[in-house]
Parts: structure tokens; sequence; C-alpha cells
């Protein structure tokens, strides 16, 4: 069985991404195993992020690297948080701590300028110099409320509500949310790209 390192020390995320992955009967792995090193994103894009991760992982294991760079852009807060959107609030910032900086970033945006959306940027290298890495994209679109709503998830999902389920993603079900997410649109236009 193929295996591939997925390069994120996250712990939601990295069963979220490992759930996505079972249709390609792979076996993955956290990089945690192969090192404590988290690198640092200094990079202004998802893009280059999430190639300097899966670089990372594959250098450390010596295996295939799965890197996703995701995160949160705001209409009326010109793309913010964006890239910075797990440090939106400082480098080692909570959720929680995220949650209420875009909440008061927000404060006096009426709803119906509460556009967001989430977008997911995932790389995959063969070996840690692979020269032509698959890079695959998803976004999903939503609004943000005024107070966080739900208990799944992680991130900004409490405060994400997607109008067509009537829902925040913190209230989604897994299997839903894998299905529709930003994510789940990557993995699945990255599925095509390792198929084809």
């Amino acid at each position: 069985m193929p295996q591939v390192v997925i390069a994120s020390h996250n712990r939601k995320k990295l069963a979220e991404l490992q759930a996505l992955l079972q249709p390609l009967g792979w076996s993955s792995r956290s990089v945690a195993e192969f090192s404590p090193v988290v690198p640092e994103e200094t990079a202004p894009s998802f893009v280059e992020n999430a190639l300097l991760k899966a670089r990372h992982a594959a250098q450390v294991s010596g295996l295939p690297a799965i890197a996703d760079d995701s995160g949160l852009e705001v209409e009326a807060l010109n793309g913010a948080p964006g890239v910075r959107s797990a440090r939106y609030a400082g480098e080692h910032a909570s959720d929680a701590d995220n949650n209420r900086k875009l909440l008061e970033a927000l404060r006096d945006v009426p709803a119906e300028k509460r556009r967001a959306r989430f977008v997911s940027v995932l790389a995959y290298l063969r070996h840690a110099d692979d020269p032509v890495p698959l890079i695959a994209c998803g976004e999903w679109r939503g609004q943000l409320l005024a107070a966080a709503q739900g208990d799944n998830g992680f991130g900004y999902d409490p405060l994400f509500y997607i109008p067509e389920h009537g829902c925040t993603a913190a209230q989604l079900e897994a299997a839903v949310k894998n299905r529709i997410s930003h994510r789940a649109q990557a993995i699945a236009q990255l599925l095509e790209l390792l198929r084809g």
C-alpha cells in the first residue's frame, strides 16, 4: 500500500485530510511522526505556503507529501485574514482568539456585506525535489455570522454560515462537510490529477 505523509501537526485538519484521502487507498501518516518542526509559513500566497510545508514533510520523511494551506477570505476586509488565518490574532492564537478578532473587525459591517470564502490549496510532491508538484484548489462560499454556532469543525467554522444548508460549517455532519468544503473540493481536484 503506497504511503503519503500529510504535512500538518493540526490533529483536526489531519483527521479531515485522512478521511478525504481514503478513496486513494493510501496509508497516510502525519509529519509529526518524523519531525516536531513546524516550518514557518512566510510566503504571501496559499500556493507557496503549501509547497513550503509539503517540501519540508517530504524531506524529513522520505515519502511523498501532501500539504494544505487554507484560510478564510472576507470581502469586507479586503481578503483578510487570508494566508494569516491561523495566526490572525497572533502567532500562538487559538481558534477562539482568531474568531474574537474577526468579530471585532466586522463589528460595524452589516450582515449582507459579510460575504466570505474558505480557500484550500493542496500541494502534492512525489519526493522532496519534485520539480513538477501537483497543485489543487478549492473554495467554499458563505457569509459570516455575528456569533458562533455549532461545536463541530475547527477554525472559523462556527462563524461560517452556508445559506443552502441553513447552518454553519460547525453544525454540519462531518460526512456532509467532507463532500462540500473547500478542502473536499481541492482533494477531488487532486484525485483527478493523480488518476490522470
